[in-house]
Parts: structure tokens; sequence; C-alpha cells
């Protein structure tokens, strides 16, 4: 069983930059560490921050399991968050769209709300137009998780959910376990793990918006973007998988070779809200994606066993949020690079199963790794 946080760990001044460039010295100490965060439904929430030995530090509430920041050096030195995120537990109270949360029980779209699994049929929360998106009305991403460190020398989070049998129309009770680990090579490394007693639909993922400048006030459509696949799923007019498996080569969606996210944006009515299939033999980690920023200088590596990957260009951010440095989210100003299965599958045959039987364990893992060139 993991231990709750306890003290006597070293300290490490970091200094932070605001996109703005005003400088303030806070401290953070390598390894983890927690505080008080307010408390939601009676349960106490934290947020804890992981500090590796190169500076990196990374905030993580149980709220959602909810990643808040990652704070890193440009290649000029100063140090910003490429996480897009919010300073207190009442802006995410606020049903932001899925900012830096974790994902469950279904990441992604399911069509019409609903899908049938050993002649039943489960209706679930048609919260997307007439589709269930991210689990439904209250999905992991609004729950308090229970959160130990195993060793808060480390700089490592475990959080753990048990989902109820019939939460947001789901068969079976899921017991869910996620592992957060910020490696000192400036990896965010994130691994879960999943049993049930039933069988059941489960698609976990992250839903953290980045923006490699740091500053909103730059868009990501200047990104570079590589993703390993040589095929996508083109979707009908809510975001629903046709089954279709169609060749990027020719179109907006080919990625094999890293380009500007702007280069062919405008022949994408709404922007990139799509799933890629990913190039692979097997099921082992792997890179399958590189984000680079020339302003920066960073680049940000994905690795996952996933098969699929959402690419999502931020085109539904209006203004209503406001990110830590005090400037409004806009379209366009984050992106979203969601490793999952696909969207849809438990009523696409063809697709991969997503389907857990009691017995089996769902195990998936996803690294995103930084890194900046000076």
């Amino acid at each position: 069983m993991a231990k709750w946080f306890n003290a006597g760990l070293i300290i490490a001044t970091i200094a932070f930059a605001s996109c703005n460039e005003k400088q303030h010295e806070t401290s953070a100490t390598i390894g983890t560490t927690k505080k008080e965060w307010g408390e939601v439904d009676g349960k106490q929430v934290y947020l804890y921050t992981l500090a590796n030995k190169a500076g990196d530090v990374v905030t993580i509430s149980n709220y959602g399991g909810t990643i808040t920041s990652w704070v890193s050096p440009d290649k000029s030195g100063n140090k910003n968050s490429i996480i897009i995120g919010f300073d207190s537990l009442s802006s995410y109270r606020q049903d932001p769209p899925y900012f830096g949360a974790l994902i469950g029980r279904y990441g992604n779209r399911i069509g019409k709300a609903q899908f049938t699994l050993n002649g039943t049929t489960y209706k679930l929360a048609a919260n997307n137009g007439p589709n269930s998106l991210h689990g439904g009305i209250q999905g992991f991403d609004k729950v308090v998780w229970a959160a130990g460190v195993p060793d808060s020398a480390q700089p490592s989070l475990t959080l753990k959910y048990v989902s109820k049998d019939g939460e947001e129309g789901y068969p079976g009770n899921l017991d869910v376990t996620v592992v957060y680990t910020l490696t000192d090579d400036n990896g965010l490394k994130i691994e879960y793990t999943a049993t049930t007693d039933k069988p059941t639909p489960v698609n976990l993922t992250n839903h953290s918006y980045f923006n490699l400048t740091g500053n909103v006030k730059n868009t990501i459509l200047d990104h570079y973007l590589q993703i390993d696949a040589d095929k996508y799923t083109p979707v009908d007019s809510t975001l629903i998988p046709t089954g279709e498996l169609k060749e990027v080569k020719g179109t907006p969606f080919d990625f094999t070779t890293a380009k500007k996210i702007g280069q062919d944006f405008n022949s994408v009515p709404g922007g990139y809200d799509h799933n890629f299939v990913l190039n692979r033999k097997d099921a082992s980690l792997q890179k399958v994606a590189a984000l680079s920023d020339s302003v920066s200088g960073r680049t940000l590596e994905v690795y996952t066993t996933e098969p699929g990957l959402q690419f999502y260009t931020g085109n539904f951010l209006d203004g209503k949020f406001t990110n830590h440095d005090g400037n409004p989210l806009l379209i366009h100003t984050a992106l979203c690079m969601e490793t999952q299965h696909f969207p849809d599958s438990p009523n696409k045959p063809d697709f991969p199963s997503t389907i857990l039987q009691p017995g089996q364990t769902y195990h998936s893992v996803t690294e995103y790794k930084l890194s900046v060139e000076k």
C-alpha cells in the first residue's frame, strides 16, 4: 500500500517566469510534496508537486487526476508552463473542457450514447450532442481520487479510483490505478491499470492542453508536428468515426513528416479533432509523435502503447477561461495529443477492442518527453 507523504526532503530553489517575463522565486522539493487545495463533496483535495533533479516541476491534483502545470526552461532559460491550467480548484470546478484531466471510463466519443455488449444495450449520458463524451456527466475528470506517494524522495504520484457498477451507465465495478512519474530526463510517464468484475469498455487517457511557447498569446499553428500514422479515422458531422481507415497521404492529415500545424489547417473545416491510426507492430512502448516550437526551442515527444492518437487543436476554446498567466484561452492557443483506443470502438467491431473482461488487467503506458535545443 502506498504511503502518505512525509517530510524530510532536499529543497531546491526554482525560479519561475510568467509569460510577461516577470520573475519571482519559489521553492520546490526534489521528489513529491503536497498541499491542501480545497474540498469537493466533503473530500479533501490536494495539489501535489513533483520536482526532478533537472529542475522541471509538474503539479497534479487528485481532483480529476489533473495535471495543472509543467514548468520547464526554454532555450533562453525562461521558465514557464507548457501545460495550460489554472491556479485554483474553483476554476476546474467551473466545468472547463477537461484541462489536464484523467479521462474515463471511456475517453473520446461513443456514438448515440449507447453500445451493446453480450446482448445487452447500455444507455449512456448524451453530453456531446447525440453522443457520449469522455465518460459522461461525471467522468473520471470530476471525481476525487485516492492519492498516495510511495516514496516522497521520488517525483511520483499514485492515484486510485473505483468506478461502481452502473456509474454513468457502464457495467461492472472498475478498479483503476494511475501512476504519474516525472523522470530525471524530463519525461512525464503515465501508467494506467484497471480490473473489472463484469465485461466493460475501458479507454483511459489524459487530456492535457499544450502550448510549447509557454505563452497563450501565441497560437499553436506555428508548432511543427510529426505523427507516425499512415491512416486516420474520418468522422461524421458529430465527430463519430465512419468506420473507415483512410490513408493520410495526399490529405491535410499527413503528418508522417514534420510540418507546421497551420500549413493545411484551412483545409480542415473546424480544425483538427481526429484520431490517427498509429503505425505499430505490437503493443510495446514506442515513439509515435513529436511536437516542436522554434520560439522556445522545445520539443515534446510522445511515447505510448496505445493504437491511436487524438490530435485536437483547441477548436472550442473561446476565451471563457484564463491561463495561469492571466491571459484568456482563445481558439487554437493550445492543443491536445491524447493517446487512446479509437473513438466509438464499442460500436465498431472492426476497430481494436476496448472490452475488458473479468480476470484480465488493462495496462497502458504513455510518456511525454520534453527537451530543449539551445
